[in-house]
């Protein structure tokens, strides 16, 4: 991507300016019909790259080959933005504020830090707590920023003006490699900032409703981005650092409870859910619940116990027959409801749905679907008693492909277990490793083409037997660190055994210890900020929850029942306020088990959030052990306030910091001093001198 960013800026007709910013802000006051200076980045964005690729420099991405870049996340960067919890409303949601203001809101924004961190600079610089970079005054300015010259105050889209101002950065970044070090200090400015916004924020209506919530737009190409908010964006541009702060922790908690849900009357608004506190346990029977992302998460887990038992019973019992009992049958339906279900959110989401466990997912169906067509074709022959005959042999076929499965049938249960700690963490570490490993897997098979090459060169020069499966598997023997020397000294003598030495030095002791290296490398990144990762997994998974496609949540097997028992015979003909009731009352049958559970969890739930209502607490707020007989103990009635106040340190400034400071009091002092003293010996001296006269 970044050798065709290159080309872009290059090319003659189109100019890209991002430094440039000052001319977008005074366009923005002219006419609509002005073109729009980041037209160039808005065309980037949309992929839509020039045509002529002749000049395109050669050079090796390797964050691009790793996907850390941001390539991946290419459609985000026009602000694609889905919707949270889609209706049936089709017109496009309004931003929360215009958004030429949040443009100019974000070029402000931009100007404040490139003024602040005008070169390059360490992170720790920028991260740490009372940074001398990112000071209080550099946080309230930025919240200044929202208010314009004619007193209205935008403050509320400040935070995510400053994520519109990271993603400029980092697209920056990869524009001008010379500075790529500067943009990406810049880039960390701005999640620091936000999080010190969002932390400093002690209204948390305000906190959750306008800032975090409300969606906002900015103009790209001449046109309005579609609006999103700052938990979209901040989970879509992996900002840690926002992720990670306490507001948005608690807003995506109330959001994993279901606490905060999507007004059904205007779809870019949340709510409170009005029955958190009411301790009814029938109030909470209600079919909507099942729209929180704890319950259909819940709902997932039981799902795939079911699912892998299923494939238990069907692997344990086999039938030499080869006939489908009901195991076996319940197994391939449950497949197909899942197949299903990856076709829909493929077909409404579209290509960026694609990823790693959505291949193997499919991978796994494949081979279950595979099997079901060998003993399909197993029944299709008669069942011989005397011989071995083309039914047992698929029968036999079909089991196999069946067991090879097992593996991936328990690995499949972690897709869903990753809202755990323990869990989340390690998917976490697991697939920045599988990200590392890219480079070694792609050395690997540049080698393993040259040297099977040469290899297969040398059998074809001989004229006896072909040994293509013999070199295959040597190779494959290399590769898993159990070479065979021994079946080369025949082969093609001298060069074949030199050749496969050759290999196997590259392999095991190149290689692999490249691998190595690369594993350690990306455990250490990623252990060094486990809790961070961990939290943006986390809401990253509420967000698959609450943007889920459909409004009716029916969740795989029961999709079946949508699919067949309502959207084929009634949603094409039935009004949408009947269709929606229909809905209601299925749902309702058919989540009862799971909705008598879940009214117990939230009565339980609401008697605590009446009891922190009752104490002036929070609604999320639990009473710890320390927290108990708190009341009971006066700090400052007992002169412990003062204490601790004398002997508590100054972790605002260092300590070098402070003796210089006192230092230069006590040097001031001092020439206050000496100037006194000479003043008072000039008027003695003066008198002296009148007296002699």
């Amino acid at each position: 991507m970044g050798q065709e960013f290159a080309n872009f800026a290059k090319t003659p007709k189109i100019k890209v300016e991002v430094e440039g910013c000052a001319r977008l802000q005074s366009l923005l006051t002219q006419p609509p019909q002005l073109s729009f200076p980041l037209q160039t980045l808005g065309a980037v964005a949309q992929g839509q790259l020039l045509s002529d690729r002749s000049n395109k420099a050669k050079m090796v991405q390797w964050k691009k080959l790793f996907g850390l870049d941001g390539s991946r996340d290419r459609h985000l960067w026009r602000q694609e933005a889905r919707r949270l919890l889609p209706t049936y409303h089709e017109e496009a949601l309004p931003s929360a504020i215009p958004a030429p203001e949040v443009t100019k809101i974000a070029l402000k924004l931009r100007y404040l830090i490139e003024e602040c961190v005008p070169c390059e600079l360490e992170e720790s610089k920028i991260t740490q707590s009372h940074s001398r970079i990112i000071t209080h005054k550099v946080v309230k300015a930025a919240k200044e920023a929202g208010r314009n010259e004619g007193g209205e105050d935008y403050s509320a889209c400040v935070v995510y003006a400053l994520l519109v101002n990271k993603r400029w950065f980092k697209m920056q970044a990869m524009l001008e490699l010379w500075d790529a070090d500067l943009h990406n200090i810049r880039a960390i400015a701005c999640e620091v900032i936000a999080k010190h916004l969002i932390e400093g924020e002690d209204n948390q209506e305000y906190l959750l409703q306008e800032l975090l919530l409300k969606r906002y737009s900015i103009i790209v190409d001449g046109e309005q981005t579609a609006p999103a908010n700052v938990i979209e964006r901040a989970v879509d541009l992996h900002a840690l650092r926002v992720t990670g702060s306490s507001g948005y922790q608690k807003c995506v908690n109330y959001l994993w409870r279901g606490w905060l849900v999507q007004d059904e009357n205007d779809p870019s608004n949340f709510v409170d859910y009005k029955k958190k506190d009411n301790t009814s346990y029938w109030a909470h029977v209600d079919p909507d619940r099942m729209r929180a992302p704890v319950y259909q998460n819940a709902t997932q887990v039981v799902f795939s116990l079911i699912y892998l038992g299923l494939y238990t019973g069907a692997i344990n019992t086999v039938n030499p027959t080869g006939d489908l009992d009901i195991i076996e049958v319940m197994l391939y339906v449950f497949t197909l409801s899942f197949l299903c279900d990856e076709a829909s959110k493929f077909w409404k989401v579209g290509r960026f749905y694609i990823g790693f466990w959505n291949v193997f997912n499919l991978l796994l169906y494949a081979l279950l679907t595979t099997s079901l067509i060998t003993r399909i074709i197993a029944l299709g022959h008669p069942f011989e008693l005397d011989h071995r005959g083309p039914r047992e042999k698929f029968n036999e076929l079909s089991y196999n492909f069946l067991a090879f499965s097992a593996p991936m049938f328990w690995v499949r249960l972690l897709l869903y277990l990753d809202s755990i700690r323990f869990f989340g963490a390690m998917l976490v570490v697991l697939k920045v490793m599988m990200k590392e490993s890219l480079i070694f897997f792609a050395l690997l098979i540049v080698i393993i083409v040259g040297f099977l090459q040469a290899f297969i060169g040398m059998d074809n020069a001989d004229s006896n037997a072909d040994a293509t499966i013999f070199i295959l598997q040597a190779m494959a023997n290399a590769v898993m660190q159990s070479p065979d020397f021994s079946g080369f000294d025949n082969f093609a003598p001298p060069f074949g055994i030199i050749l496969y030495y050759i290999f196997t030095f590259v392999v095991m002791v190149v290689l692999l210890n490249i691998l190595i290296a690369l594993y350690n490398s990306a455990y250490e990144d990623i252990t060094n900020n486990a809790i961070d990762e961990y939290m943006a997994l986390f809401s990253q998974k509420t967000m698959q929850f609450v943007r889920a496609p459909d409004e009716n949540v029916f969740i795989a097997p029961l999709n079946l029942i949508e699919i067949f028992c309502l959207i084929i015979p009634f949603e094409w003909w039935m009004p949408r306020h009947y269709y929606a009731k229909l809905n209601d009352y299925v749902m309702g049958v058919v989540y009862s088990p799971l909705l008598m559970v879940a009214a117990w969890f939230e009565m339980r739930s609401a008697r605590m959030v009446k009891s922190n209502r009752c104490r002036g607490e929070e609604d999320d707020d639990s009473v710890e052990e320390w927290e108990q007989l708190s009341g009971e103990v006066d700090f400052e009635r007992s002169g412990w306030a003062k204490t601790v106040a004398r002997v508590k340190p100054n972790v605002e400034e260092d300590q070098a910091t402070m003796e210089v400071r006192q230092l230069k009091g006590e040097i001031g002092e001092l020439k206050e001093m000496l100037k006194l003293l000479l003043e008072q010996g000039g008027v003695k001296h003066t008198e002296k001198d009148g007296g002699g006269e």
